[in-house]
């Protein structure tokens, strides 16, 4: 059975949710892992910290009998992290506690090409990790759209061109934009994650499918774009039947489903 590697999974209560310790959380995500076959999930930590959205330190500490199952990548806010905060990531690296570190543009009213998030991406370099950024549509309704363009991530690749920079979830509905972004940059990524709430309709999951064969063509190699679903707010049952279901090779789906994870993360 082919190994796989979910980049993207969250552990935070979303709005409408009934509340259950991060313990718990971790168990239910687990056992969901465990009836899907997934080997190996990498847990996005948010932009903010409250009771419903725990911190980088907290998932840390709470996953450590799972470290062989489960990762972390650390959200920075420039809003709602400050130099301290900052230094810890730095720490987490040099002890291999986290794999990436993860930006929100969108839900932060900045351009992903701020100068105020140049440090995130020198850390980066510097570890040998990749950046995730969010693009596209926002969970939240008070995200600014403009800020999560997947053009934007062009002058971050640019002017960082050691940087390994994931477009999160295709830059959904601007696609095609990611499209180009990845085929002009050799240093730029993409995930599939996000692209649906809850589970995919028939309908949706056809269109979807069409999307993703048609960037795999454009950018001509599958082995910049990564597996990941989104748990809790998509299914991860249904996602896994939505990419069974992309008209691949054998070997290009080893490198969505795992391989292209495997090496960026350090797996």
């Amino acid at each position: 059975m082919m190994r796989v590697i979910d980049c993207h999974v969250h552990l935070n209560r979303y709005e409408g949710t009934k509340y259950v310790p991060l313990e718990k959380r971790i168990e239910m995500l687990i056992h969901t892992m465990e009836a899907n076959n997934v080997d190996h999930s990498i847990i996005l930590s948010s932009y903010k910290v409250n009771e419903d959205r725990p911190s980088t330190e907290q998932l840390i500490e709470a996953t450590k009998k799972y470290e062989d199952r489960l990762s972390i990548v650390a959200g920075f806010s420039i809003d709602g992290h400050n130099d301290d905060d900052f230094q810890n990531c730095r720490k987490w690296c040099k002890e291999g506690l986290i794999r990436g570190m993860k930006l929100y543009c969108g839900y932060e009213h900045y351009y992903p090409y701020d100068k105020k998030y140049q440090r995130v991406y020198d850390l980066c370099v510097e570890f040998g990790m990749p950046v995730m950024i969010h693009t596209g549509d926002t969970f939240s309704s008070k995200g600014k759209l403009r800020f999560s363009h997947p053009l934007n991530i062009d002058e971050v690749a640019v002017d960082n061109p050691e940087l390994k920079v994931i477009i999160c979830h295709l830059g959904n509905p601007w696609i095609q934009d990611c499209e180009e972004v990845i085929y002009k940059n050799k240093n730029v990524y993409a995930d599939i994650s996000g692209l649906v709430l809850g589970e995919f309709s028939d309908y949706f999951e056809d269109f979807m499918v069409d999307k993703v064969t048609e960037f795999l063509n454009y950018v001509g190699e599958p082995r910049y774009l990564l597996y990941g679903s989104d748990w809790p707010i998509s299914s991860m049952a249904s996602y896994l039947n939505f990419t069974a279901k992309l008209k691949l090779t054998q070997q290009s789906y080893e490198l969505l489903m795992f391989r292209n994870a495997q090496a960026l993360f350090k797996i």
